[in-house]
């Protein structure tokens, strides 16, 4: 058995595939509802970093040992995974708008990374990608 989804044809698809098509489903849902001009580059930044935001705010005040849990109460699992959909759609729109493609995007950054980044030892934890 395989955890790749099926199509409606039965054939499985892959990650790539679907990102396109969840792309594709959220430009016709916006077209559809005539908020093309609303979806410019710089309102769909904004747009992500308020989901963004809405997501930190669930963590606010948690200890790591409660963050960790996060997803063990229904309620606020429930709450994570609508703010990671309200990210990751405000985030594939915004892509679509500029024309990036972001799993092309990930992959180049983790290999600058691990170039900027490489094992020479013991794992250490001295320093993060983001710094």
């Amino acid at each position: 058995m395989t955890d790749t989804p099926e199509t409606d044809s039965g054939r499985h698809t892959t990650g790539d595939e679907r990102l396109y098509r969840l792309q594709q489903r959220l430009a016709e849902f916006a077209a559809a509802r005539g908020w093309e001009p609303y979806h410019t580059p710089k309102n769909l930044a904004v747009a992500l970093s308020v989901e963004a935001s809405e997501l930190v705010e669930i963590f606010q005040w948690l200890t790591p040992e409660q963050s960790a849990r996060v997803m063990d109460e229904p309620d606020t699992a429930h709450r994570v995974a609508d703010e990671v959909a309200d990210v990751l759609a405000y985030l594939l729109q915004f892509c679509q708008v500029l024309g990036v493609d972001v799993l092309d995007a990930l992959a180049a950054k983790v290999e600058r990374n691990e170039l900027r980044f490489p094992v020479t030892g013991p794992t250490t934890a001295h320093r993060h990608s983001s710094e």
